[in-house]
């Protein structure tokens, strides 16, 4: 790693030159990151051409075929389909707390990598993470077995309220009784879209589905979101940053251009949209990769159009005011849903992002996570906030699995061992948060550790 002092102009020159990533140069530039429609499929299929899993399952730096225990996951079949061919290190030791699930790999084990992880992001027994694990498998012995229903039933809430709300949209006649409903099921759909996040990344679950409410598949959001954003938070390999560009721009660079330098404002035409340009990319990949809807293309990717198909059985109205009505609150539920994301933690000038100086080249996972948000102490703590407006951020990164409702319980150990540790944790302000975002999209310069 160079001087504090040269970093600045070694690190500018890797970003031109596109040969590795900025702030972890040992790692190669991430293939296919640039190309096409940078969507999941694509991501996977760049992961697997760095990884060097030879098709089969990489933890570590030894390779299982996990086939035969595809049916048997707990989880459920889809993680260990999706993944196949790819380094699943970062995945397997943030979703199983429990420390047997070890013990099962040995029986699938074939060989050793002939590669290095192409990733910066260790996992010591004495670090910080694993340290942290331990405790919390040892804490969720003591939490409430019925501790997330009042997750549960803020989302079954917001479901309910949506339809309601939608229909009446198109029911009412009144100018203003219109617009309050179209405003009120335009937020209900933004919202419900976050609360069932809370599923995602758990094992198959039927409140996951509704995610499709949006429009926007809940299997892409799995690799974009679960195994790309959450595994490789603000690095070059996160999707969630790149599926953006050249839209938006959160990794600092000095070749910005205008319009993602100005993107506070860009935002507010780009996000309407995202939700339904999400799903005509992955219409779009079924002509572009061959074999892509046997591979990818499920029943739940129709379930978006069962809204606007409700409105029209529920209110009676004509189909042409139906689909005007159903594509204005899902324009209005993308702006408030892109708005509550990209305002939550990740998106600070005070946050590391790819060409920031890290403390070290190979940190500690779960210190990397800590690194790379800010969290908010206005919403953190409240179960309603904290489930619609992804709060708890910084425990939900260190346990992905765990219900929201369930995350308070783990605050105090993880508090602990941030101190013990000399993790990074900070907390801010929603109001802080906006305005820090505001900057992040203008930053061209890299941060550099103080010597």
């Amino acid at each position: 790693m160079p001087p504090n002092a040269d970093w600045e102009e070694v690190a500018q020159q890797r970003a031109v030159d596109k040969n590795t990533h900025v702030s972890f140069p040992q790692l190669k530039y991430p293939s296919l990151r640039d190309d096409g429609l940078r969507d999941p499929a694509q991501w996977l299929a760049g992961k697997a051409m760095d990884d060097g899993a030879e098709g089969l399952w990489r933890i570590h730096d030894k390779l299982y075929d996990l086939t035969r225990f595809i049916k048997r996951h707990p989880g459920g079949e889809e993680w260990l389909e999706l993944t196949q061919g790819t380094d699943i290190t970062e995945a397997f030791e943030s979703h199983h707390l429990n420390p047997s699930t070890e013990k099962i790999l040995t029986q699938y084990y074939i060989r050793d990598a002939k590669t290095p992880r192409n990733s910066p992001f260790t996992f010591k027994e004495d670090g910080f993470y694993k340290t942290l694990k331990r405790a919390a498998f040892e804490e969720l012995k003591k939490i409430p077995k019925d501790a997330s229903r009042s997750a549960n039933n803020i989302t079954d809430c917001l479901f309910v309220s949506l339809l309601v709300s939608s229909a009446m949209a198109c029911w009412v006649t009144n100018n203003y009784a219109v617009k309050f409903w179209y405003t009120y099921a335009s937020l209900n759909l933004a919202v419900l879209t976050v609360a069932c996040h809370n599923y995602i990344h758990r094992k198959t679950n039927w409140r996951m589905y509704l995610f499709n409410m949006s429009m926007w598949s809940y299997r892409d959001f799995r690799v974009s979101h679960v195994l790309s954003h959450h595994l490789y938070t603000n690095t070059l390999m996160d999707l969630e940053l790149s599926s953006l560009e050249p839209m938006l721009f959160y990794i600092p660079r000095k070749e910005k251009p205008l319009h993602a330098k100005l993107g506070f404002i860009t935002q507010i035409f780009f996000f309407p949209f995202i939700f339904l340009l999400s799903f005509m990319k992955r219409f779009l990949s079924i002509f572009l990769y061959q074999g892509f809807f046997k591979s990818h293309y499920r029943w739940h990717d129709a379930i978006g159009l069962l809204l606007p198909l409700w409105m029209a059985i529920a209110s009676d109205a004509p189909l042409l005011d139906v689909i005007s009505m159903w594509l204005w609150i899902n324009c209005t539920g993308s702006l408030i849903f892109f708005s509550i994301a990209v305002n939550a933690a990740h998106h600070h000038p005070d946050a590391i992002k790819d060409g920031d100086q890290p403390a070290n080249e190979t940190p500690d996972w779960g210190m990397h996570q800590v690194e790379a948000l800010l969290d908010r102490k206005d919403v953190n703590g409240n179960v309603f906030a904290v489930m619609t407006l992804f709060g708890d951020h910084c425990l939900h990164h260190m346990f992905p699995t765990l219900d929201h409702s369930v995350l308070k319980y783990m605050h105090t150990l993880f508090i602990d061992l941030c101190e013990k540790y000399q993790a990074n944790y900070r907390v801010s302000t929603q109001f802080k948060l906006v305005l820090g975002q505001i900057k992040e999209t203008m930053r061209t310069e890299f941060r550099v550790k103080n010597d």
